[in-house]
């Protein structure tokens, strides 16, 4: 199945629901709503679309990445506490061709010791932690540029 107009899929990962309300300190004040069109507008100047799934489940989250295959061009994921401990969230990323830029909008690195590890790492084509939701945006650029390296390539 070719893939007519480059799509990006957006995962949102478990508590990103409450983003402008949840840690203001940590996550800053804008809401997911803010980021998904923000995002959109941003896609449209690079000439992609993007769909959106937030997600508190893992066995959502692991079936939306299954789906993924022969649909998007690129994932850009934000697993969120999942990113720690999830084997079944790792696994399914490395079961698909598609690939995914991992996100998150604190510095796990910087934050609690447990945070430090993400067993999503290894499988993704990069990680961009720190930068609050230019994370997204950073991540969108690369998987632009990805798509058109991939897209250069078929040619």
């Amino acid at each position: 199945m070719s893939i007519c107009k480059p799509c990006i899929l957006v995962i949102h990962g478990p508590n990103l629901n409450l983003l402008g309300t949840r840690e203001p300190n940590v996550y800053g004040a804008m809401t997911l709503a803010d980021i998904n069109q923000n995002l959109t507008k941003q896609a449209a100047e690079f000439g992609v679309e993007v769909d959106f799934i937030q997600t508190n489940h893992e066995g959502v989250m692991i079936d939306c990445i299954h789906q993924a295959a022969g649909k998007y061009s690129c994932i850009i994921i934000n697993p969120a506490a999942f990113s720690h401990y999830s084997i079944a969230v790792r696994d399914a990323l490395a079961a698909i061709s598609v690939p995914a830029v991992e996100v998150h909008m604190s510095n796990i690195h910087a934050r609690e010791k447990f945070r430090h590890r993400s067993v999503i790492s290894p499988v993704v084509r990069g990680q961009i932690v720190g930068f609050g939701a230019d994370s997204y945006f950073l991540a969108l650029q690369y998987a632009v540029k990805l798509i058109a390296k991939e897209e250069a390539t078929i040619e």
